[in-house]
């Protein structure tokens, strides 16, 4: 059933990953639809656990995505969630569109999951026209690789000619200089990242499955993900060694950095990271921790299933 909404024009604000949540998209697991054909798959790690016979289920993932749910309305966050499509993923929801400032971006994503995007097509229209962007054909870029920073935009990408090979590579230089002509007073600094068809521990699908800036001046990073070792570099001395909370192989792999910033002092993140909770805490967080481990076995979490629409 086509669902219709009134509201009045939504006015969006995004300068930094951490400002206090107001206004949030949280996908759907809802008519997720049957185990997908490995085909049919756009990640390594999905494939992995079809072929395991471990894929997750639709009513773990809808119960995990509940749990976020209720956190947000403890913290009295108001909750957008995509018109449900029939037998659709739409979990996702950082990869369809991403707000920086008071514009919303419409994401180019991988073939065959436009519907994904007129999921959201109700809050499209609530924003202005003038502040509504579709970028052209040629710039191929998911929000899971954009991360506004106050002046900066941090973007994952990849450059190498075997793009067109690789089904993990999201985002290219032609959307980076793209969203640098469209923000000209912010600095845009990409960073290239490892990306493999086969081998979900050393592929960093977004920016966001490697780093994340968190409130209070830290981090989470983990080196291997940065194809370049001096752009890895460069995330350390911004934030300062000392901030940095550095994650390894298996802890990317479990999505460890796919964290999910509600203001610069609560976060939520999956119950089951033990170090990282604990490192959150002593560095004076609320860690608001839900159960995500089935959503995680997608190669995505908590970051990837949120569009921050406004912060304070």
């Amino acid at each position: 059933m086509k669902l219709f909404y009134i509201y009045n024009m939504l006015k969006l604000n995004i300068k930094n990953e951490t400002s206090r949540l107001r206004k949030v998209v949280l996908g759907t697991a809802v008519s997720n639809g049957p185990v997908p054909k490995i085909e049919a798959c756009y990640d390594p790690k999905s494939i992995e656990h079809i072929k395991a016979g471990t894929y997750p289920k639709e009513a773990d993932m809808i119960t995990e995505m509940n749990a976020v749910l209720e956190v947000f309305k403890t913290y009295d966050v108001e909750v957008y969630r995509p018109e449900t499509i029939a037998n659709c993923n739409q979990i996702f929801s950082r990869d369809i569109a991403f707000v920086i400032d008071d514009i919303m971006i419409e994401a180019n994503i991988v073939p065959h999951r436009e519907k994904e995007v007129h999921a959201i097509d109700y809050i499209w229209q609530q924003v202005a026209k003038d502040k509504r962007i579709i970028l052209p054909e040629n710039c191929h870029v998911e929000g899971g690789d954009v991360m506004p920073w106050n002046d900066y935009i941090f973007m994952g990408t990849y450059l190498g000619e075997d793009y067109p090979d690789l089904i993990t590579a999201r985002t290219n230089i032609q959307a980076v200089n793209a969203i640098q002509d469209l923000f000209p007073k912010k600095t845009v600094k990409a960073f290239q990242l490892r990306k493999s068809n086969t081998n979900p521990r050393e592929n960093a699908l977004h920016l966001d499955c490697c780093f994340n800036p968190l409130g209070k001046g830290k981090a989470i990073i983990h080196k291997n993900g940065f194809l370049i070792e001096s752009e890895y570099q460069w995330l350390v001395d911004f934030f300062g060694k000392e901030n940095i909370f550095e994650i390894t192989k298996e802890e990317m792999y479990a999505m460890n950095s796919n964290v999910f910033s509600i203001s610069e002092d609560v976060i939520i993140s999956e119950q089951n990271f033990t170090r990282l909770n604990a490192w959150l805490r002593q560095q004076g967080f609320t860690v608001e921790t839900v159960p995500y481990a089935e959503i995680g076995k997608q190669e995505g979490l908590l970051r990837c299933t949120t569009l921050p629409l406004v912060r304070d």
